[in-house]
């Protein structure tokens, strides 16, 4: 695992992304909004998004699945950063968790819906480039996925 720092610089614009995974091996993606002033409208990616000023990748991403989806994990574990060069422009921190309920019973507060897809499903999937490629790298990482 790539070592990561804990407070990165403030002057390069953050996020952070997870990759929840369920029993059955299945990633749980988000149809984002297809709406003008957002980054990749209409493509299935990872909950997640900005970290605020100052705001740590792990908070961040705390915030974001309880304000997104009302999603609680206990597991997060920090993966490594990829740069979303051609969206938001944000140096983006993966994170990785476990979740087996229900993603139709999440209360969905941003985006049109959430849904767990196997692996061999997501070629034919429009998924941002640096989404897929950070979702390539944890597979290949993980041993039974």
């Amino acid at each position: 695992m790539d070592p990561l720092p804990e407070n990165p610089s403030t002057a390069q614009a953050r996020g952070a992304v997870a990759i929840i995974t369920n029993f059955r091996d299945k990633l749980l993606l988000h149809l984002r909004d297809d709406v003008p002033g957002i980054a990749w409208p209409g493509h299935w990616s990872l909950l997640g998004g900005g970290c605020d000023p100052g705001e740590p990748p792990h908070v961040a991403i705390d915030r974001e699945l309880e304000e997104e989806a009302g999603l609680g994990v206990d597991d997060l574990r920090r993966l490594f950063d990829i740069h979303d060069e051609h969206g938001s422009g944000q140096v983006i921190t993966f994170f990785s968790a476990y979740w087996d309920g229900d993603e139709t019973a999440l209360p969905l507060a941003e985006g049109v819906k959430l849904r767990f897809f196997a692996p061999e499903h997501l070629p034919a999937l429009t998924i941002p480039p640096f989404i897929r490629d950070g979702i390539h790298r944890f597979l290949a990482a993980e041993p039974g996925t």
